[in-house]
């Protein structure tokens, strides 16, 4: 296992949620491009994941950072004028569209290195040994996360049967008109349903909340876990300490300014 997976789950949850929540309070670009590239570092050093895998990562955060950015450029037209290729736009639009857009990047590595970094039932069994989380929640997320892991297979399973049955099928080629679609994801809504069905039953005969209950494989909570989370914290409070040092670090109350 990696650091960054051998790290206590619950412990990863609480900063990834410290960390999150103290970056919508920072509104300067320069404050969340360094936690960014310190979380990417982590992610790629500690976390050992393939550079492909974090790039393709990125996407969906560069998608929604970039129309963050378009849409403070073109509504906050205040502060000095700018010259950005052909467009000259405001200074105060521009910087805190980059905020918002880096922002978006930081708190999207930061997701990110918690979900490839963070096997799901040794999260749920973290939560439910360190931060009480009641037995039936937590068997109800992990049935609901197995459910949601088997839908491709189960898809492409589907999709086959179709082809097999269809006589104009093409070797090689998955029918695609919509009437086929529509009906593979009603047969997938149908099966999604009689399998959680048999969880419910399953888990129902088993007990499920009728008591205490121990634990097959408990993940333990060591003093290096804590001692990582103020590693972290610190890090990211001597980010802002030298931003304010540097006169870089601005406040939500910009926003009012």
């Amino acid at each position: 296992m990696t650091p960054l997976e051998r790290w206590n789950p619950t412990v990863k949850l609480a900063v990834v949620l410290v960390l999150s929540t103290a970056a919508l309070l920072v509104t300067d670009p320069v404050t969340p491009a360094l936690c960014y590239v310190l979380t990417l570092g982590a992610l790629l050093v500690l976390g050992r994941v393939p550079v492909r895998t974090a790039a393709l990562a990125h996407v969906p955060f560069l998608v929604f950072g970039t129309s963050l950015l378009v849409v403070n450029v073109v509504t906050r037209p205040g502060g000095e004028q700018v010259p950005l290729g052909p467009f000259t736009v405001g200074a105060d639009g521009l910087a805190l569209g980059l905020c918002l857009a880096l922002r978006t990047l930081f708190v999207g590595m930061l997701s990110v290195t918690l979900v490839l970094t963070t096997e799901p039932v040794r999260l749920m069994t973290s939560l439910h040994q360190h931060a009480r989380l009641p037995a039936s929640w937590t068997f109800a997320v992990l049935a609901a996360h197995r459910l949601l892991t088997e839908l491709p297979e189960v898809w492409h399973t589907v999709r086959c049967a179709q082809a097999v049955r269809d006589p104009r099928r093409r070797r090689g080629h998955l029918p695609r008109s919509p009437r086929a679609l529509a009906t593979a994801a009603f047969a997938l809504l149908v099966g999604a349903i009689r399998r959680a069905e048999r969880i419910a039953v399953a888990l129902e005969s088993r007990g499920l909340g009728s008591g205490p209950r121990t634990t097959a494989r408990p993940v333990p909570l060591a003093r290096g876990d804590v001692v990582a989370a103020v590693v972290v914290l610190a890090l990211a409070g001597a980010v802002v300490v030298a931003g304010a040092y540097g006169g870089w670090l601005t406040g939500i109350g910009r926003l009012t300014a």
